[in-house]
């Protein structure tokens, strides 16, 4: 299949596919709250702990200066994924929570005043709502929300007539994890700086399926986390513009972000590193770049190709089951939410794991977006490279074994 990844070599390199499940041959469907890890990643991590363990810049000794040397070398091959201008603008976070609360406590706390606006959407994350819920209360910033229609897609009139010079700051998810639509943050960047605000993407869902340009977007900070594109947890990325992210003062304070500690003053590093207080998680950035090396072989264009393809067939197939209903777009990238009937949630997740497979199911850390469209959770299957239109089948055929056993009228 031209221009397809070759899916059955990749599988060989995911020691967890060959899990059995109750019985059945595992069917990974949950790739939007986590990826699955290929020996690459597996293996660099490995070496790290077994060849180069140290602390990072501060020793002279070999293992403290190579270990430094392997973690800096991961942003630059994080800025060249993202296109960025310099290594300079990334900054390593625990995720992408961690990385808007950097923007909210430093950028917002430091520029944001009373009376000025942050633009959402009802399709955010709670790590997109809940910080600048913060700005909210303690510096008297409103917040305002961006509806979607009934397909499931941002209502961009209603963007241009919400936004305004007192729209300081427009914060808004790439691809959502409940619905799967892909936003034109592009579009979104060039009209918020027309009135002068500052645009932050959270990439977390768009980073593994999409090649990213974030000078081409013209992003003022981008998010994304390790553990959603095959690297390991508890790594992720705060993209921001250099100029910004100069004037921006610390989030977190302590060792290895200063430059000189007195008694009652302490003077901080440049950036990235004044953002970066403390022991870092070393080997989970070096195991990331061994993710963003495994991406890059296959290609991020590939990776867009197959998993459209494969949410394609999902749409198609499931579309044809007696009483289930897809949440969202027909074109769409990564997760299929739906509901089946009236059965509980939990209902159809717990029957298809006792089939093998894994998919999530709730809120998805959505609240505001299912109660917007009157739901109180959905049943979600989420793609990736690792995943075969096989799988799909069968995730189908299991809806369909469940609607028959429940009774749902055809």
């Amino acid at each position: 299949m031209s221009g397809y990844p070759d899916i059955s070599s990749i599988r060989e390199d995911f020691p967890i596919l060959k899990r059995k499940i109750e019985g059945h041959p595992l069917v990974y469907l949950d790739n939007a709250a986590t990826t699955q890890k290929p020996r690459q990643v597996i293996d660099t991590i490995r070496r790290f702990y077994e060849f180069h363990n140290a602390n990072i810049h501060r020793g002279k000794h070999t293992l403290s200066e190579e270990a430094s040397e392997l973690y800096e070398k991961i942003k630059e091959k994080t800025a060249n994924f993202i296109n960025a201008g310099s290594w300079r603008e990334i900054v390593f976070t625990r995720n992408a929570t961690e990385a808007i609360n950097l923007v909210a406590y430093s950028y917002g706390a430091e520029f944001l005043k009373e009376g000025d606006e942050i633009l959402l959407t009802l399709m955010e994350h709670h790590a997109n709502i809940v910080p600048w819920q913060m700005l909210q209360e303690k510096r008297g910033v409103r917040l305002r929300y961006i509806n979607i229609d009934n397909d499931g897609l941002l209502r961009m009139e209603e963007f241009e007539e919400k936004l305004s010079e007192r729209t300081k700051l427009v914060s808004v998810v790439h691809v959502s994890n409940v619905l799967g639509a892909v936003n034109p943050v592009r579009d979104i960047a060039e009209m918020a700086h027309r009135v002068g605000a500052l645009v932050l993407i959270d990439a977390a869902q768009s980073a593994p399926h999409l090649p990213l340009n974030v000078r081409e977007i013209d992003a003022d900070f981008m998010v994304f986390s390790s553990h959603k594109m095959l690297g390991p947890t508890g790594i992720g990325v705060l993209y921001g513009k250099e100029e910004i992210l100069d004037k921006m003062p610390p989030f977190l304070r302590g060792g290895d972000m200063i430059s000189r500690v007195e008694p009652f003053r302490s003077y901080f590093k440049e950036i990235p590193w004044k953002f970066e207080a403390g022991t870092p998680d070393i080997c989970g950035a070096i195991g990331f770049g061994a993710a963003i090396d495994y991406l890059e072989k296959i290609g991020m264009e590939k990776v867009e190709a197959w998993d459209r393809h494969l949410v394609g067939i999902a749409y198609e197939l499931l579309s044809e089951i007696p009483g289930l209903r897809i949440i969202g777009p027909e074109d769409r990238v990564g997760a299929l939410s739906f509901l089946l009937g009236e059965l509980d949630t939990e209902r159809i997740a717990s029957f298809l794991n006792s089939r093998g497979i894994s998919i999530r199911e709730g809120c998805h850390c959505a609240q505001p977006l299912h109660r917007s469209l009157g739901l109180w959770g959905t049943a979600r299957a989420s793609f990736y490279i690792y995943n075969t239109e096989e799988e799909v089948i069968r995730l189908r055929d299991a809806l369909l074994e469940l609607a028959k056993i429940e009774g749902i009228p055809e």
